[in-house]
């Protein structure tokens, strides 16, 4: 492989000649051999989105020339554009600041910059020289790692939010909303402690489904107008030393116009907060891990109202995706709800990463902002595909079992419940347990008991009215 020579504060490297990076990316590539897990796109877009917006303020406010200016501009879009793809090669388990990140941002911005400006950054023009473009000086410019990784990473989080979660729910929550009325009149037992209880509709069970997706995404939006709250300008303390007073307003009101985010960034009213604290992290995070949660809990129901179908509940039917054995010729599983349950477990575990993570917030700054960032956004990923590919492969698909449902309440002890009002509940449990132990019906044990009349459990006992309260 062909290298050059790069030198840092800390002396000379060898650096791969066709790649963009210098010095100081290296050193991490090197010194961190951890893992597999790569910084994430998402952070790596959202530095391109910040670092242009801070050379556009920097040049608004006379701090820096029109020519570096509109070049760095143009390399960060480059980024964005994919072009400098294989430039951005360090893992999450680098310097919990992230600084070794940023680095790498403002190294391969500022040769690329120098090279759209004519210059071989190579073989690196004078440092007075008007195209050459230093990493720190220019690119930094009034910048820390220590707040341009918090907001680099709220930014990624909020277009990501947008981009992704927000409508994954939305599209599974329309699916349910159109089972809901479809199954409106189809009358059901109902189950709780996996045991039989009083009827419902199937259209009711679905309606709760689609309301655990509502309040998710309800909880989920109520956490974007804290990760809109940016820390840069807070430099490497929270104080701004070395950056403008209206910088980080400024970069703000630029990262609206350059972005298509829906929820407007703003600058942090205390940097010392956004340096150190990443409690809207874990808010962020506890509303993912509680959309997790309600999508174990949906594809586990739908599992359990598939099973069978023969030997098991069998009232509605799911798609056959795939075949489900490689011994039993014909099986099919619930393929589609066993990927939702394992998203729901690794999101679960994520939130613990983060939670923990952010309650490690030491003095002026937090350091374990790359776990945090990586552990959201995996979530965010994990749970924005798998709801899409549960409601594009089960969900849309599901049909109700009529025959089965029918037989299986007609066959149900707990319809006993709807004769407490006129019989009370003990003479009731009576007629339950004795036609349980018989292996008869409610009505023979009804009409054996004494208790009331054949025509009086006919009037009373109809399942199509207890589904609802009545005066």
């Amino acid at each position: 492989m062909d290298y050059r020579i790069e030198k840092d504060t800390m002396g000379e490297i060898k650096v791969p000649n066709d790649k963009y990076w210098g010095a100081q990316t290296e050193r991490s590539f090197e010194n961190f051999k951890i893992g597999i897990e790569k910084m994430p796109s998402e952070i790596i877009n959202a530095f391109a989105e910040l670092k242009k917006a801070c050379a556009i303020v920097n040049n608004d406010l006379g701090r820096m020339d029109k020519a570096r200016t509109d070049a760095i501009a143009k390399a960060c879009d480059e980024i964005l554009e994919g072009k400098l793809e294989g430039n951005f090669p360090l893992v999450v388990w680098q310097t919990g600041s992230g600084t070794q990140s940023n680095m790498n941002m403002n190294e391969v911005i500022s040769n690329r910059a120098m090279e759209i400006m004519g210059a071989d950054f190579r073989a690196k023009p004078a440092t007075d020289a008007p195209n050459f473009v230093h990493p720190n000086d220019h690119v930094n410019k009034g910048q820390s790692s220590n707040d341009t990784y918090p907001t680099a990473l709220r930014i990624a989080l909020v277009l990501e939010l947008q981009k992704q979660i927000l409508p994954a729910i939305e599209r599974l929550e329309k699916t349910l909303d159109k089972k809901t009325a479809e199954f409106a009149k189809i009358v059901k037992i109902g189950r709780t402690h996996l045991q039989d209880a009083t009827p419902l509709t199937l259209g009711q069970e679905f309606s709760g489904y689609a309301h655990m997706l509502k309040a998710s995404k309800a909880q989920i939006i109520a956490s974007i107008p804290f990760l809109t709250e940016l820390a840069i300008g807070g430099t490497a303390v929270g104080t701004g030393l070395n950056s403008h007073p209206k910088f980080s307003e400024l970069v703000s009101a630029q990262l609206n116009k350059q972005t298509s985010t829906k929820y407007a960034f703003v600058s942090h009213p205390n940097k010392f907060h956004g340096l150190t604290s990443h409690d809207a992290e874990v808010f962020l995070s506890g509303a993912l891990n509680g959309l997790a949660a309600n999508m174990m809990k949906i594809a586990n129901d739908i599992r359990w109202l598939a099973s069978g179908p023969r030997s098991g509940i069998g009232e509605i039917n799911i798609p056959e995706n795939e075949p489900g054995s490689s011994i039993m010729p014909g099986k099919v599983n619930p393929t589609q709800c066993e990927a939702v349950t394992m998203v729901a477990v690794q999101v679960a575990g994520n939130h613990a990463s983060v939670a923990f993570g952010a309650s490690q917030g030491n003095f002026e700054l937090n350091v374990f902002k790359p776990v945090i960032a990586y552990n959201l956004l995996q979530a965010i990923k994990l749970l924005s595909d798998s709801i899409i590919s549960f409601d594009e492969h089960c969900a849309s698909g599901i049909s109700a079992n009529e025959e089965k449902i029918s037989k299986l309440m007609k066959e149900s002890l707990m319809l006993v419940t709807a004769l407490n009002p006129h019989i009370g509940y003990a003479k009731a449990a009576q007629i339950a347990k004795t036609a349980h132990h018989n292996g008869t019906t409610l009505r023979e044990e009804a009409i054996n008991s004494g208790f009331l009349t054949a025509e009086e459990f006919d009037k009373w006992v109809i399942p199509e009215n207890m589904i609802a309260p009545h005066e």
